[in-house]
């Protein structure tokens, strides 16, 4: 049941409650709508713990991310309740049978189709099923009035803007020496005979300059990854590759069409055929027309969503603690 903001007040102020119990039992008022400690805490719970088992010896750092976590959650709650509330005031219905389906959904996706299973978790987490169906419907009404106030659809993008952020950030799409590449990875196993790796390999790549295709030789032969596909290992950037340094110093020291020697390392041997090289360069606009739209998009659909928060925060009572 929801109370007043100032019986709130007065009834923990009556009750002996100091100002230091005030703040920690209440963390923001929304209208009548009081966001506690305990639903800030339990909304961070799991993302918190993996905080503290990454800094538990950084006990500074781990505070600083801690308390950005609650700030975010404390205002994530807040902007949430305000959805709620413009939902209300404005006078829109949600028909009980969309959140009887959202809920058959949920079983469906994460209870296995058991409606059993949903109960028994509720009964774990201490959630009633009227609580549950609430959840639902409060994620309905927000999902539906982002939606149609901060829809991607309804923002254009120019190409003019794409042109003007494609220039003014060609640092972001410069990219170092790249190879295509293809290898062919022969393991050599402690248990196997010495020298097995180096001789199968030598073998293959007399194949390959006798004439044979090198994807097919690696379908046939090659033990890595990329053996069904012809030990494709695609575009290869020098700057960001995973090769360790002696294979990549061998992969860019070839040219266009050139094959390796073998490459004999304590793990195995290799073979590297490079099918294209191409130096170091800035991603042409229409390799990345697609990703600067959906970044300015983003921007702006953040923007829409701070503007229509605002206008909902000003016609609203919003107190932090």
């Amino acid at each position: 049941m929801r109370v007043s903001r100032f019986a709130v007040v007065v009834l923990l102020c009556s009750s002996g409650f100091t100002q230091a119990a005030l703040v920690n039992g209440i963390n923001a008022i929304v209208n009548d709508t009081v966001i506690t400690y305990d639903q800030v805490e339990r909304g961070i719970a799991l993302i918190a713990d993996g905080l503290v088992r990454q800094y538990r010896n950084q006990p500074q750092i781990l505070e600083e991310r801690l308390k950005k976590l609650r700030a975010d959650q404390i205002e994530e709650l807040v902007e949430r309740q305000l959805i709620l509330n413009e939902f209300k005031t404005a006078g829109y219905k949600l028909p009980e049978t969309f959140i009887d389906d959202a809920i058959r959904d949920e079983i469906r996706k994460n209870f296995y189709g058991d409606s059993a299973r949903l109960t028994k978790t509720l009964q774990s987490e201490g959630m009633t099923k009227e609580a549950f169906r609430q959840q639902q419907r409060d994620r309905i009404i927000v999902q539906y009035l982002s939606k149609e106030n901060i829809s991607s659809q309804k923002i254009l993008v120019s190409p003019f803007k794409i042109e003007k952020f494609y220039a003014s950030n060609q640092e972001k799409y410069k990219v170092g020496d790249q190879v295509k590449l293809r290898m062919i990875v022969l393991s050599q196993s402690p248990a196997a005979e010495p020298g097995r790796a180096k001789k199968l390999a030598e073998e293959v790549l007399k194949k390959i300059q006798e004439g044979a295709a090198f994807a097919e030789m690696a379908t046939i032969y090659s033990e890595g990854a990329q053996r069904a596909e012809g030990g494709d290992r695609g575009w290869v950037d020098r700057e960001r590759t995973d090769l360790k340094k002696e294979l990549a110093d061998a992969a860019f020291a070839l040219k266009s069409g050139q094959v390796s020697g073998v490459i004999e390392q304590p793990e195995g041997c290799y073979l590297m055929f490079v099918e294209e090289a191409r130096p170091a360069h800035v991603r042409p606009i229409a390799d990345v027309r697609e990703e600067i739209e959906s970044t300015l998009k983003a921007q702006e659909s953040a923007k829409m969503r701070k503007q229509w928060i605002d206008r909902l925060r000003n016609k609203s009572f919003v107190r932090y603690y």
